[in-house]
């Protein structure tokens, strides 16, 4: 085994130990939280150590990048799931369908629209999350809070989606503990499940507040190499 796979295993094993105690202090078994590698811009080599660990949960934040990165392996890596957790425009929304398998930054009602369509064009029905804006943040997607449920709703019966969870970005200057909770809250009023909150600097925090999935970059890979 290589230095670098050596040391990608031995990260990921600290991670799910850390993991599995943040889930046993909010009272769940740790296969309770699935734990999303953050693969976008990592290099190739990275990519192959980490599935060689066994992990098959990646996450990435453009549809395009994921289909260079992605697209080759799924024949080899048949139990591969592929999140998308960056924004998705329109257009890409059948593209997405065709290579994804959980969309986790449903945002708006024409994305809702263009998704429905392409499901049925593409013949798959990638699982959906809905992104909020816990903070209300300009510059970031993500339905307003006060409209999470209504929105919800209206993807179920107008498009026909099957909602499964929600999935939040904190903002960084306040307590991610706050946003933690109100995601949570907000799932109840929405009848969903599934939590995608936490990231490399918070997942444990996330995990003891209700997170089904976290999404670690960093933490798990190594910084990104500057481009």
């Amino acid at each position: 085994m290589s230095d670098l796979n050596t040391t990608i295993a031995q990260t990921r094993t600290a991670i799910l130990e850390r993991i599995a105690a943040a889930a046993k202090t909010g009272g769940r078994p740790a296969g309770a939280v699935t734990l999303v590698a953050v693969s976008k811009q990592q290099p190739e080599d990275r990519i192959d150590a980490m599935l060689s660990t066994g992990q098959r949960v990646f996450g990435e934040n453009r549809v395009q990048e994921a289909e260079a990165r992605w697209a080759h392996r799924r024949a080899d890596v048949p139990d591969l799931e592929l999140r998308l957790i960056g924004p998705l425009q329109t257009n890409k929304a059948e593209a997405a369908c065709a290579l994804i398998d959980v969309i986790e930054t449903l945002d708006r009602e024409r994305l809702a629209a263009a998704l429905a369509k392409a499901m049925v064009k593409t013949g798959r029905r990638p699982r959906l999350y809905v992104q909020v804006n816990t903070g209300l943040e300009a510059q970031k997607s993500g339905i307003e809070p006060a409209q999470a449920a209504a929105f919800v709703e209206r993807c179920r019966s107008e498009h026909s989606l099957q909602i499964e969870g929600l999935m939040c970005i904190p903002p960084e200057a306040e307590p991610a503990s706050l946003h933690f909770a109100l995601l949570r809250k907000l799932a109840g009023e929405c009848g969903v499940e599934k939590l995608s909150m936490g990231m490399s600097a918070d997942y444990p925090l996330a995990i003891r507040l209700g997170a089904t999935s976290v999404r670690v970059g960093s933490a798990l890979f190594g910084a990104r190499p500057a481009s």
